[in-house]
């Protein structure tokens, strides 16, 4: 696939996706999140890659959806991508963005500026989101008619609690990097300089760890947040437990405490 509106480049072992439309503030589009999909994917069938940092280009990550190639576009009677009204949250037919990320290699979102609307809930389904200080989040569906989509409703309350989510949700309001910070939107907080060091870092960090074992528990974390028997939470548990004994990652994770020397999981970048 030629990107066209996405850039990327590789630090070691992680793959760093740039949101490029920076003239537009990384505007969305389908055609974006269809170009984010396929680099993804392609990070994600590469062994020598362990994970993925978001990011946009220039001042911002990404101030919501295009409002004329997706809103007004719509409105006229045409529709934006392939086929996005036969799909979910506006993604094209057949993109499930939220599950998508969750099967996906660790993903880190580095914001920068604005992440307004679908620039937020993008990034809610990722394992970490890192903000600098200068950026700014908004749950901005309800200024334009509309409501949150990418399952934010339950995955944003699950990061911030249903009041501030409520808050968030019903007032559209902006917030900064530290207030998203406090209230625990953001995960980490960072001076803007120190933003993408730090996310890659952190991406650094999980891609030390073996890719199955990596992905086993990003499923067991999704689908054990809304579990409320602790016993069924359990048994998926010991499904992946057993069968990650008999893994070679395991064996090799255990070789190497014992000969006193860091494992090998990948090939190296």
């Amino acid at each position: 696939m030629e990107y066209t509106q996405i850039t990327v480049s590789s630090d070691g072992p992680v793959t760093v996706i740039t949101l490029n439309r920076p003239d537009k503030l990384n505007a969305w589009t389908p055609r974006m999140a269809e170009e984010q999909v396929h680099a993804i994917a392609t990070a994600n069938d590469d062994p020598r890659i362990g994970a993925i940092v978001m990011t946009g280009a220039g001042r911002g990550f990404c101030a919501g959806a295009d409002m004329e190639a997706t809103f007004q576009t719509r409105i006229s009677g045409t529709d934006p991508g392939n086929d996005t009204a036969g799909g979910v949250g506006g993604m094209p037919k057949g993109l499930d963005w939220v599950s998508f990320l969750r099967a996906s290699k660790p993903i880190v979102c580095a914001v920068n500026g604005a992440a307004v609307g679908i620039g937020t809930t993008m990034c809610l389904p990722a394992d970490q989101i890192v903000a600098s200080t200068s950026a700014k989040f908004g749950m901005f569906f309800i200024k334009m008619g509309l409501v949150p989509e990418l399952a934010s409703t339950t995955l944003l309350a699950a990061r911030v609690g249903f009041g501030r989510a409520s808050d968030l949700c019903l007032s559209g309001r902006l917030i900064g990097g530290e207030e998203a910070h406090a209230i625990g939107l953001a995960d980490r907080l960072t001076a803007p300089d120190d933003l993408l060091a730090t996310a890659v870092d952190i991406a650094r960090s999980y891609a030390a760890n073996p890719d199955r074992q990596l992905r086993m528990t990003k499923q067991l974390l999704t689908e054990n947040l809304a579990e409320p028997d602790l016993w069924t939470a359990q048994q998926r548990e010991m499904r992946m437990l057993s069968e990650c004994w008999t893994t070679p990652e395991h064996k090799e994770a255990v070789s190497a405490f014992l000969a006193k020397r860091p494992p090998v999981f990948r090939p190296e970048a």
